[in-house]
């Protein structure tokens, strides 16, 4: 760029002009412009002897000469003379260097599309090569472009949900009527995308949809209904990628043949962690189960555990009434752990050992580890039918009330005994029911998918056992106390909490706990959810809870799940007179040491008073159950 001194512009331009500088500016090929703010002249270098026109004057060239076009205002009047500007130019600009920059121009413009065609092609032949030669090149290339379509879909799916929700939340509505229809449709709608979403990423995303169906105290009907199918309807891995995966982890030294004689193609069962396939072991031809991890999680579980997190997140700021980053923090802590079969095992080892002293009152059976992996859990082959198939029970004449006894019995001993820990992921698809003779139950419920218990404290647990014998006394005050103890409930949020724990509305969670639920209370819940208000203080509630008390939530939620979908004829009485007797031992237990902690240990007539008084309150309890256990016989054997 070249620039003229102020008093050469005023000797080009004229004395009435007012330029604070003439530039000129290499444009295409051999042009260079003169700028005066938003005026220009053009000149262009003519390289053969001619004559051009400007506003109907005729300029002789010649190689140095120059076509002067006013522009912008500035008329031919006012141009100086044009032998003054050939001599300017001249003066300003060394024609040799303006042959120098016009000779690299053409030589840029001649040159640079080959060039950047060369890079690119260059790039591709290199690419495409290292993708073919080099392994790590091409998993990482894979991960990305796999990891591009996961974040895709996560993404698309939040989108169309927001914008749904929004609109939806944003309209009025002539009647209250009116807005709950449209609310319903909003919920079903991107309940179904939110549903396809989970189906094609598949993973940790199969396990969240699998709880989400289970919560259907806090969740609209819409949502845990368009769930359901992915508790026992989960996307399959290839046989093919199967057998890399036991060839990976053996480093290549034994193979899927090696072990099985026989492998069904087809599994048995396909779950959000794993998929379970029948298989021969090849050295004693013995029928088993084989629990295989899906090969894809190893690779992608990060970054779907921090897609939760953000999706959850995101939620939270946009719908801070329904807040939902509990789900996010409860599957990062424990994924990991569940990804590694060999704690699997030692989870279901120690169930079946504590249970064997107790298989009367549970008909509880924990299918055998033969072998343990990372990866592959081999077990002993046990297969039977849903809880809730009431097809199933009739075929094989077994009663709906023995089978909801029995699922209280094993989830009220994992909740109150201590040491014995509590399943974390007790849904209706980790549960099945097998016909069986000689015991005291004509059936056996099989437990699955052992990856996961936590140990509920000591203190929480007591806690939680007065709670519960208060309730089912109907002592409010007792009630409010423990509730805070246990869950840090205020008397505020007390009645919501009483009926999220319950699954009863306000009026029968504190009152009229032990009846069924009627038709016209099931309808007046989610009437009240549906409207969103009950919704949102239920997901807050949940938000500030301890993650235990949420595990322990989820496991009354399926006990009462299935209580209903059994239709035991005796009603969920029982159930809650059955946990009362383990609530009532806990408190017994922690009566004892109250006791002996106030006489040291010593023995007197004030001691025997206190021990027999708090072993009465526990007898009483006890006495409830074995009245209520002979008329459940007689009404079982009317029943049947």
């Amino acid at each position: 760029m070249f620039h003229l001194p102020r008093s050469r512009c005023f000797q080009l331009l004229g004395a009435g002009a007012r330029p604070t500088s003439l530039i000129l500016a290499p444009t295409r090929g051999l042009t260079y412009s003169c700028y005066e703010s938003q005026q220009y002249l053009k000149i262009k270098t003519i390289r053969n002897f001619g004559t051009s026109k400007t506003n109907n004057k005729t300029i002789k060239g010649s190689t140095t000469g120059s076509t002067i076009r006013p522009t912008g205002g500035i008329t031919s009047g006012s141009l100086a003379d044009t032998a003054n500007i050939q001599a300017a130019i001249n003066a300003t600009v060394d024609p040799s260097k303006i042959a120098e920059v016009s000779s690299n121009t053409n030589r840029k413009r001649k040159y640079w599309p080959r060039s950047v065609f060369l890079v690119l092609a260059g790039t591709t032949l290199g690419v495409t090569l290292l993708y073919n030669t080099n392994d790590k090149f091409a998993t990482g290339s894979r991960h990305l472009v796999l990891a591009g379509q996961r974040i895709s879909t996560v993404t698309k799916a939040c989108i169309q949900c927001f914008r749904a929700y929004r609109h939806t939340l944003n309209q009025h509505y002539a009647t209250h009527e009116e807005y709950l229809e449209a609310l319903s449709e909003c919920h079903k709608k991107c309940a179904l995308i939110t549903r396809k979403a989970i189906e094609k990423n598949a993973g940790i995303f199969i396990k969240l949809g699998q709880h989400l169906a289970a919560l259907t105290y806090i969740f609209p009907e819409e949502w845990t209904s368009a769930m359901i199918p992915l508790q026992d309807q989960c996307p399959e891995s290839s046989l093919e990628s199967i057998r890399e995966m036991f060839l990976k982890d053996s480093k290549g030294k034994v193979s899927l043949d090696d072990l099985f004689s026989s492998f069904d193609t087809e599994p048995l069962g396909t779950a959000s962690l794993a998929q379970v396939h029948k298989a021969t072991l090849r050295e004693n031809g013995q029928q088993v189960a084989v629990k295989v991890q899906h090969p894809s999680l190893q690779e992608f579980v990060p970054l779907d555990v921090l897609m939760t997190r953000v999706v959850f997140s995101m939620i939270d700021y946009f719908f801070p009434e329904y807040p939902l980053s509990w789900l996010g923090d409860e599957l990062q802590a424990s994924i990991f752990v569940e990804l590694d079969f060999r704690e699997e095992a030692k989870n279901a080892m120690n169930t079946k050992k504590y249970f064997k002293d107790f298989y009367n009152a549970t008909a509880l059976r924990i299918p055998t580890v033969i072998s343990a992996h990372k990866r592959v859990l081999v077990m002993e082959f046990l297969q039977g039918g849903r809880l809730d198939d009431q097809e199933y029970l009739k075929e094989h004449n077994i009663s709906p009330s023995e089978v909801s006894s029995c699922l209280s019995h094993i989830f009220n001993n994992m909740i109150f005994t201590p040491g014995v820990g509590l399943h974390c992921d007790p849904h209706p698809g980790n549960l099945s029911l097998i016909p069986h003779k000689g015991g005291k139950h004509n059936f056996e419920i099989i437990l699955y998918d052992h990856g996961l218990y936590r140990d509920v404290p000591t203190n929480l647990r007591r806690s939680y056992a007065h709670f519960w014998l208060a309730l089912l006394d109907g002592d409010e005050p007792k009630m409010r106390y423990y509730a805070k103890e246990f869950a840090g409930i205020d008397d505020d949020n007390f009645r919501l909490f009483s009926a999220a724990i319950t699954g009863r509305d306000f009026e029968n969670a504190t009152k009229n706990v032990i009846s069924k639920r009627s038709e016209d209370e099931i309808k007046h819940m989610t009437d009240a959810i549906a409207e969103g208000g009950l919704l949102s203080q239920i997901m807050v509630l949940l938000h500030s809870m301890p993650r235990i008390v949420l595990l322990i939530l989820k496991t009354n939620d399926l006990t009462r799940y299935l209580d209903e979908k059994l239709a035991s004829p005796l009603g969920p009485e029982r159930t809650f007179l059955i946990m009362a007797t383990y609530c009532a031992r806990t408190v017994y237990h922690e009566g004892r040491e109250i006791i002996d902690r106030q006489f040291n240990g010593n023995w007197s007539i004030s001691r025997m008073v206190a021990e027999i008084s708090n072993w009465w309150r526990y007898f009483s309890r006890q006495s409830q159950l074995a009245i209520y256990d002979l008329s459940m016989l007689i009404r079982n054997r009317s029943h049947l």
